[in-house]
């Protein structure tokens, strides 16, 4: 990959292990090139109080280790479970709106700001998009090309480009490269947490679901509160108000394993 076909590159982070990764890759690789660190920005999509605590906090202090731009962006019109209440449905593997209005649509305002402040002279800006995703993490995933271009964010200002560094990568091979970086990774993985998205993900296991709920019972309330206002369950046939019942009853559900997305 050479960087320096490109204006700037922004690298999503979540401040997950993944792209805590591709950003000690990225960061390695732009050294090599001799590619200037001030090109590149660090965009972390704010989804409030959904993500765990302390998210937003480490994604740009992983970011100002590395010397790097932090942006943080969120939906104006409000974080995303006041989104699913006005709805009045969850996201579903049918309708991403968590993923397309809070994260991708985020992303691309940053994509039109940087098209806005960079003279390209007359040509398109070029911006390579640099995520985390692996083949490993789901059959849909695994289908993804390493690099790409992303018609639907290009247009007649700017051209922009997907690059996925760790594709190839198995787990074992992310953590060994976190645990060479020395740059702190989020407690939950500690905790037993096997991905770092929304603490409740409407993907994730129930495993997942009540180790999630026991370590942020509020945010649980709040979600079987909206549950039942909107009378439309968690997932379908599975209540998130039965992971609250389960942790009031002292039940054991397991390890929590890794889930598809």
């Amino acid at each position: 990959m050479n960087l320096h076909d490109y204006d700037r590159l922004v690298v999503n982070t979540s401040s997950g292990k993944d792209s805590q990764t591709i950003l000690r890759l990225v960061v390695n690789l732009a050294i090599a090139q001799e590619y200037a660190l001030d090109r590149i920005v660090c965009a972390h999509a704010d989804l409030g109080e959904m993500e765990w605590p302390g998210t937003v906090e480490l994604a740009e202090r992983q970011a100002t280790a590395y010397g790097l731009r932090f942006w943080k962006m969120a939906r104006p019109q409000g974080d995303l479970l006041s989104h699913i209440e006005q709805r009045g449905m969850w996201p579903s593997s049918t309708a991403r709106y968590c993923t397309s209005d809070h994260k991708r649509g985020q992303i691309r305002k940053l994509f039109t700001e940087l098209t806005a402040t960079l003279d390209a002279k007359g040509r398109q800006v070029r911006i390579l998009n640099v995520m985390g995703m692996r083949a490993e993490e789901s059959p849909a995933r695994s289908k993804l090309l390493p690099f790409s271009h992303d018609k639907a964010a290009s247009n007649g200002k700017r051209h922009v480009d997907v690059w996925l560094p760790i594709h190839g990568w198995k787990i074992a091979e992310v953590w060994a490269d976190i645990k060479a970086s020395g740059i702190p990774y989020h407690k939950a993985y500690d905790l037993g947490m096997p991905r770092l998205s929304c603490v409740f993900c409407i993907f994730s296991p129930p495993a997942a679901l009540m180790l999630a709920g026991k370590h942020n019972p509020e945010l649980l309330a709040r979600y079987v509160a909206a549950e039942r206002s909107m009378g439309h369950t968690f997932r379908k046939d599975f209540p998130i108000e039965r992971v609250q019942q389960a942790i009031a009853a002292g039940e054991d559900w397991g390890k929590a394993s890794d889930w598809v997305m």
